[in-house]
């Protein structure tokens, strides 16, 4: 039995431990807000924080996360209020929505270890994550809004 930390409840889940921890959110979870994408750590859909530090979901095994804190955006708000997902929408960062978790995830692992990052810190904490709609301007916008606390 695998047992970590996710969104500040303690889990436990009944599953082989090299299960990835993207399925164990998504299926034994039901936080199903950490998209799957491509499966093989490419396009950033999968993202969450583990202690602090945004990792794809879909490349860890839910044994390497033994005894750790998970974030899934589940945690950040229920209404979208997060100064991440609300910079985000004022920004016009999401297009059609499937990146949008993912990315709202880097951003709050980068300004949490970084709460003022340039623009081009900004850019290489984002890089990980593909946008299908190339709104890749309006989410680094949206990532110097919220660090500005606008």
């Amino acid at each position: 039995m695998t047992k970590f930390t996710v969104n500040d409840r303690p889990v436990q889940y009944r599953l082989d431990p090299q299960t990835p921890l993207l399925w164990a959110l998504r299926d034994a979870s039901n936080l199903t807000g950490t998209k799957y994408g491509c499966g093989n750590g490419d396009c950033g859909a999968c993202m969450v924080v583990v202690d602090g530090e945004a990792i794809r979901s879909c490349l860890v095994s839910i044994a390497e996360v033994e005894g750790r804190y998970v974030t899934t955006i589940e945690a950040l708000s229920r209404d979208r209020s997060h100064p991440v997902q609300q910079a985000f929408i004022d920004e016009l960062g999401p297009q059609c929505g499937f990146c949008t978790p993912g990315q709202v995830m880097s951003a709050v692992a980068l300004l949490k270890a970084n709460p003022n990052p340039s623009l081009q810190e900004a850019r290489e904490a984002m890089a990980g994550n593909l946008c299908r709609c190339g709104a890749y301007d309006h989410y680094l916008n949206g990532v110097m809004r919220a660090a500005s606390g606008e």
